[in-house]
């Protein structure tokens, strides 16, 4: 867990517990120096604190959890045919289409995570692309989903930061409920 779940950032490799032990320091400080009053809070609307979740690392994802419910099968069918003291068969214990299912109920419906799970998957993450104009294809090719609640009136972030100068359209957003929540990155920032 300490090598590949926290801070994967930093590395993920043997022997990288030392620069996580720094970095994990490093934190511990400016939370301190932050409660202590002697630093700023950091600015949670900053441009430079967003996380934007790509298709490659999204795909990649919702494949490792695939494959781990793939070898999990394959775990069971191997229990049960040693209990049961029957031959094991690779053919009958690889279900050909775990993965190929997934990511086509993934893709299709847009529930990014598993099936039987709806609770812990993400909503809205894969959509049909718009191609009435070139302009409204290149608009939906750009779009940013903040993932708040729609309903809630929280201003905040659904305001334009300085810091999205240049990289942010100022003016293309939708009305209603989401209006400065779907965010389109302007035509030069990509």
């Amino acid at each position: 867990i300490l090598q590949k779940e926290m801070l994967p950032h930093i590395s993920m490799a043997e022997g990288s517990e030392s620069k996580k032990a720094y970095f994990f320091g490093y934190m511990i400080h400016r939370l301190l120096l932050a409660a202590l009053e002697r630093r700023e809070l950091d600015d949670r609307d900053h441009f430079g604190k967003k996380r934007l979740d790509l298709a490659g690392p999204l795909l990649a994802g919702l494949f490792r959890m695939l494959f781990r419910k793939l070898t999990k099968d394959v775990y069971r069918y191997l229990q049960k045919c040693v209990e049961t003291h029957k031959e094991f068969n690779l053919t009958l214990a690889v279900k050909q289409q775990t993965i190929t299912n997934g990511l086509k109920y993934s893709l299709a419906t847009g529930n990014w995570g598993d099936q039987k799970k709806t609770m812990s998957s993400k909503a809205g993450v894969s959509q049909v692309l718009n191609r009435y104009t070139y302009a409204s294809t290149l608009s939906h090719l750009r779009r940013c989903n903040t993932p708040l609640g729609r309903e809630g009136k929280i201003a905040k972030p659904r305001q334009l930061h300085n810091t999205h100068w240049g990289m942010v359209c100022p003016a293309e957003t939708p009305e209603g409920q989401a209006c400065g929540l779907v965010k389109n990155l302007a035509l030069m920032s990509c």
